[in-house]
């Protein structure tokens, strides 16, 4: 063996050495935030809820046993989408976003309605809420039919046909419940995997503008948009009305201060603050962990934002990277939107907060859509 092949040789194994650091140090940005969301997410709500499970359900531990149990599906799912090779979602994209829409449309004809909203199914004792699946949905099927057609995006009907067939009938049914949240949620999400699939400017542009249409058109329809509108431009000035959330949510942050008074301690939850196991659980965090604690929360979302970015510029191919790229502009945007309507930053948009929130079929959906950023991250080599 020469010298120069030995060298090669040690060369390749160093940079074998590198990709495997590489690739431990981005899961362990996605994996350890997640882990210490579901830890403060389980605590928060023990506390957040006990108040209203005790008069609802006559047990302070209803909504944390749930949330438990989803948790325990979710890691499950989170496991199994970890092993399933990513490449598979591109062959099942149109089966997946069928079945997607299958449920969006079963939501407006046989959907439970609660608070306003038509956006649950009762399937059994349970009830899902098929517009979370939608997200991941659009996301795979956008990413592998512009992958596929490449080129040809550049033609108009070959970039509006499956732009309208994903985002724009999603969309629709999501306003029908109405659910502009997740609406402009999965059009983000959307938007940032046309960016990466290369898609041509001039269209996303056009995707743009009319989305932004849609928006008005939404908040001048449904009044209690509008209104929520209003009271993000100034709360108190309706504080017992429409301004009455988010004034209460202020108060409970800064009731707070530097380290929070106290696990457990909030005074919010006894009635106070509406939703507070699930859009405004932020809110809790900072009243009972303080500003330290809700800044915390903000850098392992960040953190998890930054691993999953990692994960999509490692990616082995174009598919992979768009993949990823959607799911980390999905739940970090998410999670952006949430604090910004608990902190009064943001209109409240009714989504809820990645990881921490109460509900079923969000947990189960983003820990499965994390189980696809760690293929994706053990595929890179």
């Amino acid at each position: 063996m020469t010298v120069t092949s030995i060298t090669r040789k040690r060369a390749e194994q160093v940079a074998s050495e590198h990709d495997v650091l590489t690739r431990r140090r981005s899961l362990a940005l996605l994996l350890a935030p997640v882990a210490l969301l579901l830890l403060i997410g389980l605590g928060a709500l023990l506390s957040a809820s006990s108040v209203e499970a005790l008069e609802r359900f006559g047990d302070s531990l209803y909504y944390f046993r749930r949330q438990t149990m989803w948790l325990g599906a979710g890691l499950i799912a989170l496991v199994i989408s970890a092993r399933v090779p990513y490449r598979l979602y591109q062959r099942w994209a149109i089966p997946i976003l069928a079945v997607s829409l299958i449920g969006l449309v079963s939501v407006l004809l046989v959907g439970i309605v609660g608070g306003g909203s038509r956006r649950w199914l009762a399937i059994g004792p349970v009830t899902i809420q098929p517009s979370e699946f939608s997200k991941f949905a659009v996301i795979v099927f956008l990413s592998a039919v512009m992958i596929r057609k490449g080129d040809r995006t550049n033609d108009y009907r070959h970039f509006f046909g499956p732009v309208i067939a994903s985002v724009g009938i999603s969309g629709l049914l999501l306003l029908s419940q109405p659910d502009l949240g997740t609406a402009m949620m999965l059009s983000f999400a959307a938007l940032a995997v046309l960016l990466v699939s290369g898609a041509p400017l001039r269209y996303v542009g056009g995707l743009i503008a009319a989305g932004s249409l849609v928006v008005l058109i939404s908040v001048w329809r449904f009044s209690y948009q509008f209104d929520r509108i209003m009271a993000f431009v100034d709360p108190f000035a309706d504080a017992t009305g429409d301004g009455y959330q988010p004034v209460q949510a202020m108060y409970a942050l800064g009731t707070g201060g530097w380290f929070g008074i106290g696990l457990g301690e909030s005074r919010a939850r006894w009635a106070y603050l509406p939703e507070a196991h699930t859009d405004f659980i932020f809110a809790i965090i900072g009243e009972e962990m303080g500003l330290i604690g809700a800044l915390g929360v903000i850098l392992l979302f960040a953190t998890f934002t930054v691993g999953g970015i990692v994960i999509a510029i490692r990616a082995k191919d174009l598919f992979g990277r768009c993949l990823a790229v959607g799911i980390v502009a999905w739940i970090g945007g998410q999670a952006i939107i949430n604090i910004g309507a608990v902190t009064g930053a943001l209109p409240i948009t009714g989504i809820s907060l990645p990881f921490v929130s109460s509900g079923g079929s969000a947990l189960i959906v983003s820990l499965s859509a994390t189980g696809v950023l760690i293929n994706i991250a053990r595929s890179d080599s």
